[in-house]
């Protein structure tokens, strides 16, 4: 059974994907969302603050995304961006959740929305992120 925070990831995620191939409005696609099967059980105030706060930092976090990859940020599908821009939020912004927490929701991500063998690409890219962001912290597991 999915967690209600798993579930603000999905729709947070499908946002994200809209609003990269439109440009719609965080708060329209909310809006739309809200409609869909299954949102009744999402955290909404997660939900919130996962698509708005990535939507606000996005460009920053393409910048810290960038030099991580062995190809072009654009030429990654819009599902690998939206989990990269979501779990880049989620390191930065939510100190609470676990860095594998994050990894581990992105990876599923990846496998649910994503294309074949995807969830290892993010994978890896996560691992060099989460050195980055959550260096103490990945310090201490490794211990």
């Amino acid at each position: 059974m999915k967690s209600s925070r798993r579930r603000s990831r999905e729709f947070a995620l499908q946002g994200l994907y809209q609003w990269q191939l439109a440009g719609t409005d965080p708060q329209t696609i909310a809006a739309q969302l809200g409609d869909a099967e299954g949102f009744g059980k999402i955290d909404t105030e997660y939900f919130s603050l996962l698509l708005n706060g990535t939507v606000a930092v996005a460009a920053e976090m393409e910048q810290l995304i960038a030099p991580l990859l062995d190809r072009a940020y654009k030429s990654l599908s819009p599902v690998e961006r939206g989990i990269l821009l979501l779990a880049g939020f989620e390191f930065r912004q939510c100190p609470e959740v676990p860095y594998r927490v994050i990894i581990n929701e992105a990876i599923e991500l990846a496998k649910s929305f994503g294309g074949t063998d995807g969830h290892k690409y993010v994978n890896g890219v996560l691992d060099k992120m989460a050195a980055q962001l959550r260096a103490p912290e990945v310090q201490a597991g490794r211990r």
